[in-house]
């Protein structure tokens, strides 16, 4: 489903310049998995209440407003949801869903309801977050949760049968009648065009006109190549998502041969002794990952910017995490404004945006109203896309 988003603006009327596809996390509500890795009733709301300021103007914590600390197996809480989205000039959810192989599932209860119900009459696609879950996050880098697998043909039809549900809702968002359907981490299938040529055979024998694909770069190419990995070949179209994207080539590029350099020089009878203090967390600033957003993405309908609504993953990640900096929902805008210019020769249809996210409060990237910016947020996230942009006075 496609929708023309308008908007009234000094009683004109303004067609939408993106087609915004939020990605939405449903994490919020309790699993027995979580249960029993974390403590009964654990959620994302358990880390994001949790946090605290870890330096001198640290922002934490940042706490949810209108929609409060929601549960979203409520479906009142699901039609808010979407109220304030499309409200933002969002067109549709990208719902994260999880198929470790062999059909096991986890946080699926949100979507299910939302299929089953036919409620919100709300666009939707799916993202498929293709990773092993990890206890890394939470200072567990070896423990692994729940491992991705895969099975072989025989799960890959399964997973499409599933998935073929979906798309047959008059719902769902599609690219000239192809589902959408986006990869988290193509560099882990055992083969992507395998995977894409077999889901493509599936989706023609029941009657699509094919499912178009998008890859998320997911390793460490170095910046001119990362959109040129053979992997990412068979996808119809290739994005990417923060904060990886620039921390890989502007951080770790430059600090890892120092260190390691540095770290070489130091007698090992000395780091013996050297007390074991993180003084972190990682801090970054948002400006300086705004001035390098998109420059050596290629032209091209392909290619199909996303956009990060800020990071903090210190409720989850504590001293280990990683700051941006100085965020604010004016330079939120002003990103906006920068991936919706990389799509103003796109086909209509291709004109697609990703917005990292709607709702991942424990990394703090949110568009939903919180207790600091208010609907801000929101405001940015409709100005941008119903109104044009003088980009050389913005920036």
């Amino acid at each position: 489903m496609q929708i023309d988003l308008t908007a009234a603006s000094s009683g004109a009327t303004n067609v939408a310049r993106a087609r915004v596809l939020a990605f939405y996390l449903p994490q919020f509500h309790p699993i027995p998995e979580n249960d029993e890795w974390w403590g009964a009733g654990f959620t994302e709301w358990t880390n994001v209440a949790k946090a605290k300021p870890l330096y001198a103007g640290h922002v934490q914590p940042r706490l949810p407003a209108d929609l409060g600390f929601y549960d979203l197996r409520v479906p009142e809480v699901r039609e808010l949801q979407a109220g304030l989205a499309r409200k933002a000039g969002i067109e549709s959810f990208c719902y994260w869903h999880y198929w470790f192989g062999n059909g096991r599932r986890i946080l699926e209860r949100p979507f299910e309801e939302v299929l089953a119900s036919g409620k919100p009459d709300f666009p939707f696609c799916l993202a498929w977050a293709n990773v092993s879950w990890t206890g890394v996050w939470h200072g567990l880098s070896g423990k692994t949760l729940v491992e991705q697998t895969y099975p072989g043909k025989a799960d890959e039809e399964a997973h499409f049968r599933w998935a073929q549900r979906a798309f047959e809702d008059p719902r769902y968002s599609k690219v000239y009648g192809k589902p959408v359907f986006v990869v988290l981490s193509p560099s882990n299938l055992p083969s992507t065009r395998n995977f894409i040529e077999h889901w493509r055979e599936l989706a023609h024998r029941a009657g699509y006109p094919g499912i178009y694909f998008v890859g998320i770069w997911d390793s460490f190419e170095p910046p001119g190549e990362r959109y040129h990995a053979p992997y990412l070949d068979p996808f119809d179209a290739v994005t990417l998502l923060g904060p990886h994207d620039y921390l890989a080539r502007h951080h770790r590029a430059v600090t890892r041969p120092l260190v390691t350099k540095i770290k070489g020089l130091i007698p090992q009878r000395i780091k013996a002794l050297r007390p074991k203090i993180r003084t972190g967390p990682n801090r970054v600033s948002y400006s300086d990952v705004l001035a390098q957003a998109y420059d050596d993405m290629p032209q091209g309908a392909r290619y199909l910017p996303s956009v990060l609504s800020g990071w903090d993953n210190t409720p989850r990640s504590s001293r280990r995490g990683w700051v941006y900096e100085g965020f604010t929902p004016e330079l939120f805008k002003i990103h906006m404004d920068l991936a919706i210019s990389r799509l103003r020769d796109h086909p209509k249809e291709e004109r697609i945006l990703f917005l990292k996210a709607w709702n991942e409060w424990a990394e703090g990237n949110i568009i939903e109203p919180d207790a600091i910016f208010g609907r801000r947020m929101m405001d940015a996230t409709r100005n941008a896309v119903f109104q044009p942009a003088d980009l050389k006075t913005a920036i």
